[in-house]
């Protein structure tokens, strides 16, 4: 039992940066109908990002807790100006063209972020610094709660609220629902679609960004091609929950994250990688709209 709980904080944790990740893909699908697949690569620019502003600013050297807010934050906001400029630069002219153009330009912008990141950092994995000391915060029997587990918990939760916050309760959140729903009828009222798509973009990478300065806490190495996997499977969990739907795409990161650890407990780590491909290839045979999603029905 002891174990059993060890492995559910494990994957509550792991299903945080999932669920952070898999909400920039419901988001930008949300109101442009498209699975961004570059969206796991600016996870990976945000670890890359912190990493090296964590040097710049003599972070790396002085661990604490404002320091990490800090690297957050740069890497949150660098982030967020990279995803308004794929938009505007890769996204933005083809968005009245075919559907398969604009998924087929996600592929190439996610390969140059790849390919260019290699040249730019180096193809060699990088020992991201160690921020914030890690300790035990509850210890009971075999079951320890470390501090970064529950930061990784509680921050993604914040984020989480207040991308729920902003969307519910604010007028660019209501401007961002009015593009959703349709681009012409919200610049019929007045809406600027491209400042929406935009500011769509920005969320949903600075929550990426955040996920990879997280990610390099409770997992040091980090390296150019880290996004490709996770991207994967917050678009699975993103898929399980509803693509387009916010508490969908959180409720699936959290299943993606426990079920993997509890694979990789109980059966095999060699298994870890495969659970999200099974949960895809299901959720497509059984209920191909997730467990939030609902069946929508395009007009001819």
């Amino acid at each position: 039992m002891e174990q059993f709980i060890q492995q559910l904080i494990n994957g509550l944790a792991w299903g945080a940066i999932y669920a952070l990740i898999a909400l920039g893909y419901t988001m930008v699908y949300g109101v442009l109908r498209l699975i961004n697949f570059a969206h796991g690569d600016v996870y990976m620019i945000g670890a890359m990002t912190a990493y090296y502003v964590a040097h710049w600013l003599g972070f790396a050297s002085a661990p604490s807790l404002q320091g990490f807010v800090v690297v957050m934050i740069v890497a949150m906001a660098l982030c967020a100006a990279l995803g308004a400029l794929i938009e505007l630069v890769a996204y933005r002219r083809l968005r009245h063209q075919p559907r398969s153009s604009m998924l087929i330009t996600a592929i190439g912008v996610s390969m140059l972020l790849e390919f260019g990141g290699q040249r730019v950092f180096g193809p060699d994995p990088k020992f991201f610094p160690q921020l914030i000391e890690s300790h035990s915060l509850f210890r009971a029997g075999g079951v320890v709660l470390t501090n970064l587990d529950a930061l990784v918990i509680v921050v993604s939760l914040v984020l989480m609220i207040g991308l729920r916050w902003v969307v519910m309760k604010t007028r660019v959140g209501m401007a961002l629902r009015a593009v959703s729903f349709s681009y012409d009828t919200a610049a019929l009222m007045g809406i600027n679609v491209n400042t929406v798509l935009s500011l769509t973009f920005m969320l949903g990478s600075a929550l990426a960004a955040a996920a990879g300065a997280m990610v390099g806490l409770r997992n040091p190495k980090i390296d150019p091609l880290m996004g490709l996997l996770p991207g994967v499977k917050a678009f699975v969990a993103a898929v399980l929950g509803g693509i387009g739907n916010f508490p969908g795409a959180v409720v699936g990161g959290v299943l993606m994250g426990v079920t993997e650890t509890l694979v990789a407990a109980y059966l095999s780590s060699t298994y870890r990688d495969a659970v999200a491909f099974v949960i895809l290839i299901g959720v497509l045979l059984v209920k191909p709209t997730g467990l939030f999603g609902k069946v929508t029905v395009e007009k001819v």
